[in-house]
């Protein structure tokens, strides 16, 4: 077609006008007319489609879109993407010629879409791709590697709470010779996390995975424990606080109840919730504990004070909830100073006296 194609920008407000109101064909329209008008797959999918994917999460956080939407504008992408690269044969990239590669979830891992991103631009950048898609259990992706014996495995995790799991499935698949590419946020915005568990890269993005590919990765050839890795972890702290997760979260629901008068009143959808917070809280401890970096579960904290305040929730109870784990967690010196750290950080929000957090 003759002519400038339109530029990302208006696809991007296009679409996003599109996967909002619902419309599926709209959408595909979108991506397919400018792919008619001379735009590139790979900027279809990168600076087009997941740039409003990005901006689904950023809308649902400020609460501007409902969860309902943003789950429907995710199922809508998910089918613009598959309408994009799915096409009649003569249309299609040319065969693979670089190298094969497994490109998957961690174990645990719903979050599917970024994997699914960068399993595209690898096929379209010439690598043969086997794409596992969302939570892949650590032993079937280990017995896929003796199957197939990848160039590579490149990990997506989007909750830094499934790090643990990515640990493992890091240095199962290295003990069988198969680097490990390891990408998404729960690696960090600088891949710190990616480094402490011993990836043998990280890419912040798919252009960055396919750069990185195309440099080569080494295939190890030691095998690791992981306490080599994290040595830290021979206090046993992580261990011990997950394997009393069932007994805190029923203590710090039973004493918040005595000192926060309000959760007396609460019906049971809301009592629900409240654990489920309580959950989230300490998941995030425990994922800290593993790293040994208070950030991962401080971090946390503030995220959910913002998006709590998004939805103009006033509670005075996180920073009791979190002096309540404290008290649980005497006889374990990194978690209290983690909680306490986390509690200290809420207290100092500059929002005012009262601190916003979970939802109970």
């Amino acid at each position: 077609m003759s002519g400038t194609p339109p530029s990302a920008a208006v696809l991007r407000d296009r679409l996003w006008r599109a996967v909002l109101e619902g419309s599926e064909y709209d959408a595909v329209d979108t991506v397919r007319a400018g792919l008619d008008a001379g735009c590139g797959e790979e900027v279809l999918l990168l600076d087009v489609v997941a740039a409003v994917q990005e901006r689904i999460g950023t809308e649902w956080a400020a609460d501007r879109i409902t969860v309902a939407q943003e789950h429907a504008a995710t199922a809508i992408n998910e089918r613009v993407i598959a309408a994009l690269v799915h096409r009649p044969a003569a249309a299609r990239p040319a065969p693979p010629h670089r190298g094969r590669v497994t490109v998957t979830c961690v174990d645990g891992e719903w979050h599917a879409f970024p994997a699914r991103l960068v399993a595209e631009v690898l096929r379209l950048r010439g690598w043969q791709v086997d794409y596992l898609g969302a939570q892949t259990p650590t032993p079937h992706l280990v017995a896929h590697q003796h199957h197939t014996n990848s160039d590579a495995v490149l990990l997506s995790g989007s909750i830094p709470t499934h790090l643990p799991a990515a640990h493992a499935a890091i240095t199962a698949c290295q003990a069988v010779g198969v680097p490990v590419l390891a990408g998404g946020r729960a690696f960090g915005e600088d891949g710190r996390f990616a480094r402490a568990l011993g990836a043998d890269g990280w890419a912040a993005d798919a252009r960055g995975a396919a750069a990185a590919l195309e440099a080569g990765l080494r295939r190890p050839t030691a095998v690791r424990q992981v306490v080599d890795d994290l040595p830290h972890l021979a206090d046993q702290e992580y261990t011990m606080v997950v394997q009393s997760r069932s007994r805190l979260v029923k203590q710090v629901l039973t004493d918040l109840e005595s000192r926060f008068a309000a959760m007396r009143g609460y019906d049971a959808a809301r009592r629900e919730r409240t654990a489920e917070d309580v959950v989230h809280i300490l998941d995030f401890l425990a994922t800290a504990l593993y790293l040994d970096d208070a950030g991962v579960f401080t971090g946390f904290l503030e995220w959910t004070a913002d998006v709590l305040d998004a939805r103009s929730v006033p509670v005075g109870s996180l920073v009791t909830g979190l002096d309540i784990l404290a008290e649980q967690l005497h006889d374990f010196p990194r978690a209290l100073g983690f909680v306490r750290e986390g509690a200290a950080g809420l207290r100092g929000r500059s929002s005012g006296t009262v601190v916003h957090g979970t939802t109970v």
